[in-house]
C-alpha cells in the first residue's frame, strides 16, 4: 500500500480503493470520519503507482524535495509497504489507540539510485478522539558497514476553509530557509497573500494553525523533527501541476513537520526516530483575532 492513504489498523476491513489499490479503514466511534476530512486530496489526485498520490500526509524518505540527488522529496511515498500483522502493542495508558504498523524495505530497484539497507517501521495510530500519531523508525541494516544520510519530512495536506484566513503560530521571529537562502520571519504570525515555499529552522515541539472561518485550530506536535515546512503553491503553480485543481490552493494548506537543513546520518545498527501528531481543537476569539496561546502554551 502507498503511504499517502491516511489511517488504518490491524485487523479492520480489507477493501479496494481507487484503481484497485488496497484500503484499511479503522474503527474507533466517530473519529476517524472527522480525521480524514481534516486533510486534503486533491479531486485531480492520481491513484496510480508509482506516481505519488496528491494529498493525504505522503512521507518523504530519504529525500525532502531537492536536498540531494534523487527524485523530489525520495521514493518511500512511492512504494508500497508491507503491514507488520503482530505489532508489538501500545502502552497500557494508550492502549485505546487503533494502529497498524507498516514497514518498507528497499527494493533492487531503491538499491540501484540510493544503495543502502534499510527498515522504515511506520507506525500510524488514532485515538477515540481524533489525534492521529505518526511515529517513524529507520534502521541502518547496512552489512557492509557503511554508514547512510538521509532528509526527511511528513508532507501533510492539511484542509482548510480559505487560505487568506489562516494563520499559523509558533514560527515568528525564526531562521527559514527559502530558495535555499537564509531570512529570519518578520511578521507576528504567517499569513498568505501569494506562494509560500518556506522550511522554518530549529522549530518548537507545537504549532499551531488557526482556521478563522471554521473556528477550529490544528496542533501539530512533534519530537526528533526540528524543521517545519510551510508550502502553498498559490495560482500559477497550481494551474501548472496537473494532479491538483486550479483552484485548491485556496483551500489546503502544507505544515510539515521535517528534518532538512541537518540531514540524520545512521551507522549500521543504529535507529532514528520522529513522531507527529495531529489534533484538532475549537479556537477562540480575542480581539477580533483567533487566540493560539491557549493551543501552543497548553498541554
Amino acid at each position: 500500500m502507498m503511504t499517502s492513504l491516511l489511517v488504518r489498523k490491524p485487523l479492520v476491513e480489507l477493501t479496494k480503493g481507487v484503481n484497485g489499490l488496497k484500503r484499511y479503514s479503522p474503527e474507533v466511534r466517530g473519529s476517524s470520519a472527522e480525521r480524514v476530512n481534516s486533510f486534503l486530496v486533491s479531486s485531480k489526485a492520481i491513484f496510480k503507482p508509482p506516481k505519488a498520490i496528491r494529498g493525504g500526509i505522503p512521507i518523504c524518505f530519504p529525500q525532502f524535495a531537492n536536498h540531494g540527488p534523487l527524485e523530489s522529496h525520495g521514493f518511500a511515498r512511492n512504494r508500497f509497504w508491507s503491514i507488520d500483522k503482530d505489532p508489538p502493542p501500545f502502552p497500557a495508558a494508550t492502549s485505546s489507540r487503533a494502529f497498524v504498523d507498516l514497514i518498507l524495505k528497499p527494493s533492487e530497484e531503491d538499491l540501484k539510485i540510493w544503495p543502502h539497507s534499510f527498515e522504515f517501521r511506520l507506525r500510524v495510530a488514532l485515538s477515540p478522539g481524533g489525534d492521529l500519531m505518526l511515529t517513524s523508525r529507520i534502521r541502518n541494516t547496512n552489512t557492509d558497514g557503511k554508514p547512510f544520510t538521509f532528509t526527511f519530512a511528513y508532507h501533510t495536506y492539511f484542509s482548510v476553509s480559505d487560505i487568506s484566513e489562516v494563520r499559523v503560530e509558533g514560527l515568528e521571529t525564526l531562521d527559514y530557509l527559502e530558495n535555499k537562502e537564509r531570512f529570519t520571519e518578520q511578521g507576528d504570525a504567517i499569513t498568505f497573500e501569494s506562494e509560500v515555499d518556506k522550511i522554518y529552522l530549529s522549530t518548537p515541539t507545537k504549532i499551531a494553525i488557526l482556521d478563522h472561518e471554521k473556528k477550529r485550530t490544528f496542533v501539530i506536535r512533534k519530537d526528533g523533527l526540528p524543521d517545519a515546512v510551510v508550502w502553498n503553491p498559490w495560482d500559477k503553480k497550481a494551474k501548472a501541476m496537473a494532479d491538483f485543481g486550479d483552484e485548491e490552493y485556496k483551500h489546503m494548506l502544507c505544515v510539515e513537520a521535517a528534518a532538512v537543513e541537518k540531514s540524520i546520518t545512521l551507522k549500521p545498527g543504529e535507529e532514528w526516530r520522529g513522531r507527529q501528531e495531529l489534533s484538532a481543537v475549537p479556537s477562540s476569539y480575542c480581539s477580533g483575532q483567533l487566540d493560539p496561546k491557549r493551543v501552543l502554551l497548553g498541554s
